[in-house]
């Protein structure tokens, strides 16, 4: 997703200031208040009015793809950069995996408001993937990970570690015991060792 473009004039620098404003406000309230928040709740959050939150997002799937892409460019794609600079293409793409955990761990409550359409997500992360193709292609040439994985296990196994996040508690770290029984499965050896504690299940609120 992008705001400005070869077919656009530039933004204003107000006009990308409320984009910021609404995006970080966006990131606040599903934090505090789940996917359910109501835009309304995120404009009064940015101090901007509905008029403007429309102007920008046509709707909540927008607002909350857009949040989603400056999160994985700010705390995901830096780790890639840094992990095709790694010698141990393996290490790196683990390192990129734990990541996209993370990520995934502190924003659970906006990835879930577009549950069941995590498809529009691929796209955003277009650039991730690619780094993926490449840290998996070059631990193969090293002998690190194993010959027979394609970049499409690449793709569902982090689909598949992004669903762990509906059995974990925000801010819990539950999450890196998957991503190394992962290693584990995508290695072509591993030193025998301990896996992360094992956490229970959060309890939920049922509505009577």
């Amino acid at each position: 997703m992008q705001y400005e473009g070869a077919w656009r004039k530039p933004m204003r620098a107000d006009a990308a200031r409320n984009i910021e404003k609404i995006i970080t406000a966006a990131l606040e309230c599903f934090r505090e208040e789940g996917p359910h928040v109501s835009l309304k709740a995120v404009a009064d959050r940015a101090g901007v009015g509905p008029a403007t939150l429309f102007r920008n997002f046509a709707d909540k799937d927008e607002l909350v793809l857009a949040a989603i892409e400056r999160q994985i460019k700010l705390k995901v794609e830096p780790v890639a950069e840094q992990a095709l600079n790694n010698p141990d293409a393996a290490a790196g793409l683990v390192e990129v995996l734990g990541a996209v955990m993370q990520v995934a761990n502190e924003e659970h409550h906006l990835l879930s408001a577009v549950a069941g359409r995590r498809q529009l997500l691929v796209g955003l992360a277009s650039k991730l993937i690619e780094s993926l193709g490449v840290l998996l292609n070059r631990g193969q040439d090293q002998g690190t990970l194993r010959e027979e994985l394609r970049l499409l296990d690449m793709v569902r196994l982090v689909a598949m570690l992004i669903g762990v996040g509906d059995t974990v508690a925000p801010g819990s770290m539950a999450w890196t015991r998957y991503v190394a029984l992962v290693e584990d499965a995508i290695r072509t050896h591993r030193e025998p060792r301990p896996l992360p504690p094992l956490e229970a299940i959060p309890e939920v609120d049922l509505p009577l």
